[in-house]
């Protein structure tokens, strides 16, 4: 993929400057760098937030409650998990997080959820 990139830049590099348009070049790709900082910074406040309220959520108890209202609905998505394993703690949240429309705050716990739900497969290597 890091092929696809270089090669990709050096010929749009090259063409701007046969074309005579450096300029245009250079002006749009400081443009673009900033637009990836500001994205970058208002989904790093996003997610900042939500992950303080999910710890406040956490430390008061409130998931393990809200989990448990959820574990009907996630022990028939997942037959294999165990009524009272950590994982649908993590799956709650996630599920969560993506109701309330954070999709990017929904990663974590998506990437917990995994590595919880790792723990009951046989097989690491998978």
């Amino acid at each position: 993929m890091n092929i696809i990139w270089i090669v990709l830049i050096s010929v749009s590099i090259v063409f701007s400057v046969l074309t005579g348009r450096l300029e245009a070049f250079t002006k749009a790709l400081f443009d673009a760098t900033k637009s990836a900082v500001e994205v970058s910074l208002f989904l790093l406040g996003i997610v900042s937030l939500w992950l303080g309220i999910t710890k406040i959520i956490e430390d008061s108890g409130l998931i393990h409650r809200i989990s448990r209202l959820f574990r009907p609905f996630i022990s028939r998505l997942f037959k294999g998990i165990p009524p009272d394993h950590p994982s649908i703690t993590s799956i709650t949240l996630n599920m969560l997080a993506n109701i309330f429309g954070l999709g990017n705050a929904a990663t974590p716990f998506g990437i917990k959820a995994m590595q919880d739900l790792q723990t009951l497969n046989k097989d690491q290597e998978t």
